[in-house]
């Protein structure tokens, strides 16, 4: 989806070359009136690609932007994520605004994650709470009737625009939703991941969408919107979600909040593992070793984080801590843990707080392999080898791995 780093793959087009012209010039703007002027040349383009679903050139121009103009990068990635996830609309002689929201469940477990079909109880609760506790008056609601794992949300922007239009007629009109739920891909069994109800709302234009931009008595503030929606939601959202730990994060705007699940899900992936492997094999965290190493073919895309029993040099568990597009780490910093906001902090912060004490840090780029014969990512061992994570043979078959 497009919330993930893009690649350098693609060649150059006369779209591509517009985009990362009109998105230099607009961050390098020094005027309101001159940003509405490449707003409106920005926006203009990004629409017709999107129409034309060339996902293709969008991703060049984000890739290109993101190597040469930080700043630049920004400004087209936010507004591509803007017009795939919101859209102004006419009915009936009347304007509605209207915004794809997701609204994430956190998730983690030693067991499974359910996703798939909402039930028709669920689908009533959620609207009813969204109303209660989120929604500004006079808003209409179209939620999918579908629980989703992150392997199964719309992967671009393109896929995104269509998603927010069919939900906007639903909103709107009252009528029935045109998706198509069928043949949706199978979620891959992990014990810490996010979970996610999509809906749309829909606002007359200019009016308020939120309760939090609503004047009072309607108005409240965002962390009272948030307790009152995760009050409203923790029993339906229990009964889907049986032998689950779980946090339920604010509805807001797809993308905002879809990087926002992830990346909250990371440092629980690690303590799931933790939890996995002691449940599992009886080994304390501290008789754990980790290894930590960024793979990624030109930059860091992801760090990988390889278990082993402290003393052995075989690795016998993995997980990923994806990096994203506004997260950046410099080759010659990879295992720099002196500033408390950089990744590889975090990632060791996350791992004594889950009660290992043996962290090796490599400091080089691997790249991103994987398993010729499974697919599965490879991970760094303490010599610098990127290996397979095999558990013992005598593990237990009836846990679900991993990563």
């Amino acid at each position: 989806m497009a919330v993930h780093r893009t690649k350098t793959s693609q060649r150059s087009s006369p779209d591509v070359e517009r985009l990362v012209a009109d998105a230099i010039s607009l961050a390098a703007s020094g005027s309101q009136i001159e940003d509405r002027f490449w707003e409106g040349r920005l926006t203009t383009r990004l629409m017709r690609l999107l129409k034309s679903q060339n996902q293709n050139a969008i991703d060049a121009a984000l890739d290109q932007t993101f190597r040469i103009n930080t700043v630049a990068f920004e400004v087209l990635a936010d507004t591509g994520e803007t017009l795939a996830e919101s859209l102004t609309q006419e009915s009936e002689g009347n304007q509605w605004d209207v915004l794809l929201l997701a609204l994430p469940i956190v998730a983690h477990t030693r067991y499974q994650i359910p996703s798939g079909p909402l039930p028709a109880n669920i689908i009533e609760s959620t609207a009813v709470a969204l109303q209660n506790t989120i929604a500004s008056s006079d808003t209409r609601l179209a939620i999918i009737p579908w629980l989703y794992s992150i392997d199964q949300m719309p992967h671009s922007h393109c896929q995104t625009r269509l998603m927010t239009e069919a939900l906007a007629d639903a909103a709107i009109s009252g009528k029935e939703m045109k998706l198509e739920l069928k043949g949706m891909s199978e979620t891959i069994d992990v014990l810490a991941d996010p979970r996610f109800i999509i809906a749309a709302i829909a606002a007359p234009s200019g009016s308020p969408i939120f309760r939090w931009q609503a004047e009072p008595p309607v108005r409240q503030e965002r962390g009272v919107s948030l307790i009152g929606w995760q009050n409203a939601m923790q029993a339906p959202v229990a009964s889907l979600l049986p032998g689950c730990e779980f946090e339920l994060l604010l509805p807001e705007a797809y993308f905002t909040n879809c990087r926002l699940a992830d990346k909250h899900v990371r440092p629980l992936s690690i303590k799931a593992a933790v939890n996995f492997l002691e449940t599992t094999l009886g080994i304390l965290p501290t008789g754990l070793s980790c290894v930590v190493g960024a793979f990624g073919e030109e930059q860091v895309d992801e760090y990988r984080i390889s278990f082993s029993v402290k003393g052995s040099p075989e690795v016998i568990y993995g997980v990923i801590w994806p990096l994203y597009d506004r997260e950046t780490v410099a080759n010659d910093a990879l295992n720099d843990a002196s500033d408390d906001e950089s990744p590889i902090k975090r990632i060791c912060d996350a791992l004594h707080d889950a009660g290992v004490e043996d962290v090796f840090r490599h400091a080089m780029l691997f790249d991103p392999e994987l398993c010729d014969d499974c697919g599965a990512p490879l991970f760094p061992d303490r010599s610098g080898e990127a290996v397979h994570a095999e558990m013992p043979e005598d593990t237990p078959t009836q846990q679900p791995l991993f990563h």
